[in-house]
């Protein structure tokens, strides 16, 4: 499938709107509402550079230009003391399966002889999205005795009755000029009800380069074949340097096994002030006949979230 994404700039900006989104709009995460002639986005925004709390915007499926409604509380609740998502609540995938909103999260904590942890939580809605509750106080992706340092930032998609999770595994931290940074790579787990899953092992995309960080997968499904886009970044001068993140893609034919081709993933650094220096956290989704890209540019989303609307090519 040969490919072009057509950018259309930012779509929401964040402007201290309601008191405590004051920066970012990070890992834009999309559900469809076409019965409702809406694109609900859920992202991840700042009070303080030091917490992230979860809401959403409803913009109209006609004109992603056009809001229609901005959430004006989180949609869910900080962990309690000691927890997974103690300091961090930010949004991944959603699924709508039998009517109820699957709502995969990643969730973090701040530590000490580490900077962070964080491991992946659900919250379910039965109300088409609008809000939200937690499974429980844990988390459904831990530490295991293969994944030690975190499993995150999933998307999850049902094919033929099972779960299929492509999920952010941390493999390592490493010291860069005396700063301890994580690089990661995607595995893969299962689950017959979306809620209890079997971390495999198995590496979906493995690091292409020592000590990379790859992250936020999204999936599409298309001509009898799977096709995968996930950001990823060097473990040096990533902070809006030549090792930002980037756009990458891998396709398959039994979402088990994967062939990595990043000069396929369609989409690069614009000229524009917001996405020049850095693309990450993709996430694809159909919209009114057409398939979008939503993305988050320089400084990991400070400045919103934007998206790109797929050309085919031959």
């Amino acid at each position: 499938m040969n490919q072009q994404w057509i950018k259309q700039g930012v779509l929401f900006e964040p402007r201290g709107q309601n008191g405590w989104m004051n920066t970012h709009a990070q890992v834009p995460t999309v559900l469809p509402r076409a019965s409702e002639g809406l694109v609900r986005v859920y992202f991840s925004t700042r009070p303080k550079p030091d917490l992230s709390l979860t809401t959403y915007v409803d913009l109209d499926a006609s004109d992603l230009r056009r809001e229609v409604y901005l959430r004006p509380e989180p949609i869910l609740p900080l962990g309690g003391q000691g927890m997974f998502d103690e300091h961090g609540v930010m949004p991944s995938s959603v699924v709508e399966h039998d009517g109820t909103i699957y709502l995969y999260y990643s969730g973090w904590s701040r530590g000490t002889t580490l900077p962070y942890a964080n491991f992946t939580g659900l919250a379910v809605s039965e109300d088409g999205g609008k809000t939200f509750s937690k499974i429980g106080s844990g988390p459904i992706l831990d530490r295991t005795p293969w994944e030690p340092y975190s499993a995150t930032s999933p998307h999850v998609f049902i094919h033929e009755g099972q779960w299929y999770m492509f999920y952010c595994s941390g493999i390592a931290w490493v010291d860069v000029e005396g700063k301890l940074e994580h690089t990661y790579d995607l595995k893969l787990a299962r689950s017959h009800d979306g809620i209890r899953w079997e971390q495999t092992g198995k590496v979906v995309v493995p690091q292409s380069r020592p000590n990379e960080a790859i992250t936020k997968p999204t999936m599409l499904a298309e001509n009898g074949r799977f096709h995968l886009w996930f950001c990823c970044r060097s473990s040096e001068a990533f902070r809006g340097g030549d090792g930002s993140y980037r756009i990458g893609y891998a396709s398959s034919c039994d979402l088990v096994h994967w062939e990595r081709n990043d000069a396929l993933a369609g989409i690069g650094l614009g000229p524009d002030d917001w996405d020049s220096e850095m693309l990450a956290y993709p996430d694809v989704a159909a919209i009114s006949g057409d398939t979008w890209l939503f993305y988050n540019g320089n400084h990991f989303g400070c400045g919103g979230f934007g998206a790109a609307r797929r050309k085919l090519t031959s």
